[in-house]
């Protein structure tokens, strides 16, 4: 889609530059060269009967990676442990090169957080919204770029939050978690019951704000056809545990979909069968192309196709 491009700029009097030139220089930040934005290292979580991992998972800075899994995979625990919510029981985690849990809590002005709801009071109108953040991010937080957000969004300054729908709730959200001078964005799960149009905006906003190539965004969702428009990179995780994470268009040249015959699907290689669905009309296997032979028809996958038959493969 074109519209989903990074060289886009950003209207409304919210262009990239104005939102840097607006954070607050921090010498306590400025002498530690980030690679990863994101690094999660031996990670375990037991809640109930789940547990998360031992998970080891990087996310590059400047890029935009999906992460997915279906239901319970553990991906809103994961993203708990990032925000310091949830104390990992083993390994850890380093934000923008920071503990969560233990380190000064200032740098989390460069992190914006976006939740599948809006935890702020019901009663809360456009200007209580307003003073909460100031308080909360000081100096950091950049009223000017969050009106010119609220103008663009058409947020109702004289209305509680109580009266938004799902869709102004969750634009809400990413306003406050972009009038803060954030390098990194983190979203739960926030385009989830957003009709298309709205959801085509977001992913507008987030990869005009990927036009700084220190920006980074870690973007859970089910609605797989969005990553499919914007990620670099899918990180995939079941039952707790990493199954994949790798650039979005390797990913869906080194897999592919095969229809075949009884007897072609019995020669091949079991190392190249990655997932089966069987129905009347006979099997569709997911396969590693560089191990099918040569002669054979093969589809290219989408990720949701990925993550199906992976979840099947890995419940033989």
């Amino acid at each position: 889609m074109e519209a989903l491009t990074k060289d886009a700029p950003i209207e409304n009097g919210l262009s990239h530059s104005a939102q840097v030139s607006k954070m607050p220089a921090s010498a306590a930040f400025a002498d530690k060269v980030i690679t990863n934005a994101i690094e999660i290292e031996g990670l375990t979580k037991r809640l109930g009967t789940f547990e998360l991992g031992p998970l080891n998972l990087n996310i590059p800075r400047g890029t935009f990676v999906g992460l997915i899994g279906e239901n319970g995979a553990g991906k809103s625990t994961t993203i708990k442990c990032l925000h310091g919510i949830l104390e990992p029981d083993g390994g850890g985690v380093e934000v923008l090169g920071h503990d969560p849990l233990h380190d000064n809590p200032a740098y989390k002005a460069r992190v914006g957080f976006v939740f599948d709801d809006l935890y702020l009071p019901e009663n809360f109108m456009m200007k209580q919204v307003e003073r909460f953040n100031k308080y909360l991010y000081g100096e950091a937080w950049q009223s000017e770029v969050f009106a010119g957000f609220v103008k663009r969004f058409g947020l109702p300054a004289k209305k509680t939050i109580k009266k938004f729908s799902r869709g102004m709730k969750m634009k809400l959200g990413l306003a406050c978690a972009l009038s803060h001078g954030a390098e990194l964005l983190i979203l739960d799960e926030p385009t989830s019951g957003l009709d298309p149009v709205v959801r085509d905006e977001v992913l507008d906003i987030l990869l005009e704000f990927l036009q700084d190539e220190n920006h980074t965004v870690l973007f859970s969702s089910h609605i797989l056809s969005d990553l499919e428009k914007a990620a670099d990179y899918i990180a995939f995780i079941h039952e707790g545990k990493l199954l994949l994470m790798e650039p979005k268009d390797e990913m869906k040249e080194r897999y592919a979909l095969l229809q075949g015959s009884a007897d072609q699907i019995a020669a091949l290689d079991p190392k190249a069968i990655l997932g089966r669905r069987h129905t009347e009309f006979g099997d569709t296997l997911l396969v590693r192309r560089d191990k099918v032979p040569a002669g054979l028809t093969l589809e290219k996958p989408s990720i949701e196709d990925i993550m199906v038959y992976l979840i099947k493969g890995a419940q033989k």
